[in-house]
């Protein structure tokens, strides 16, 4: 299991993680698909406004351990988890945690951009109207308003709220518009399964700006599979190799001086 005392303080923002309390809290955590084994001994901390990176090699356990934040693993056939996910002072797989008030605290967005077949409006409005979030339809206007212009989406859309599907718009806009969506329920953390590995590079750049803007009232974890990704947007960067979290640092420190052989030689492009 990795160790991250070794680091140096880091300057900036991250330093500043390490005065704050933990925002969420993995403590060894394991789960398995039957008899495989996907994840080990996963332990990790995660904080309120940080970007947390998830690197490493394909199958690797990334994926399978972004899902155990927001249970979205429940309803899978033959999995168990054991280990501690501690959230608001509490295991989120006890039996007191109701599993959809729980998910409620996270946003979710996938790697290929799926909105709605509905317009670009009830792709934001839909989340926050189930939730009973707003108590009128001026409320939900200005939600929805609200969610479009933290998504940087509102000013190319706002003339065609409802005249427009959400599939009319480009690759880049949809992500952005599924981002609005994920904002639309006011959650907490925001898991994000390589948001941008389906979009062009100006799109990716867009996406980028608007995650270190969220940042600011957010904790945000994202699988991203480019390293320059993870050096320009990430605080820490945790790297994940055959099911267990080898090494947990500071960006610039992993980058530069991983203590994990496995984790250096996939940073530098030797494998992966």
């Amino acid at each position: 299991m990795f160790d991250d005392t070794y680091a140096p303080k880091p300057a900036g923002h991250t330093a500043s993680l390490r005065n704050a309390q933990p925002f969420l809290s993995v403590r060894n955590l394991t789960l398995h698909y039957g008899e495989k084994q996907a994840l080990r001994d996963v332990s990790f901390d995660l904080y309120d406004q940080e970007i947390l990176a998830f690197i490493g090699p394909s199958g690797c356990g990334k994926s399978t351990a972004l899902k155990c934040l927001n249970r979205m693993h429940d309803e899978t056939h033959g999995v168990r988890i054991d280990g501690q996910i501690i959230m608001h002072g509490q295991d989120i797989n006890s039996p007191d945690i109701d599993p959809p008030v729980h998910r409620r605290r996270f946003g979710w967005v996938a790697q290929k951009p799926n909105p709605f077949a509905a317009s670009i409006y009830e792709n934001v409005a839909y989340g926050a109207r189930i939730h009973g979030l707003m108590r009128n339809r001026k409320e939900m206007a200005a939600h929805v308003e609200h969610c479009l212009r933290r998504a940087h989406l509102w000013e190319e859309v706002k003339d065609h709220l409802h005249k427009k599907s959400g599939h009319d718009l480009s690759g880049g806009q949809q992500q952005r518009l599924c981002i609005a969506r994920a904002l639309s329920t006011k959650p907490e953390i925001l898991l994000m399964d390589e948001p941008t590995g389906s979009i062009d590079p100006v799109a990716t750049a867009k996406i980028e700006e608007l995650l270190l803007s969220l940042r600011d009232d957010h904790a945000v974890v994202i699988i991203t599979h480019s390293m320059m990704q993870a050096k320009r947007i990430a605080d820490r960067v945790a790297y994940f190799h055959l099911g267990e979290l080898r090494e947990l640092a500071p960006t610039e420190f992993l980058f530069s001086a991983a203590q994990d052989a496995d984790a250096r030689a996939f940073v530098a492009g030797r494998f992966g």
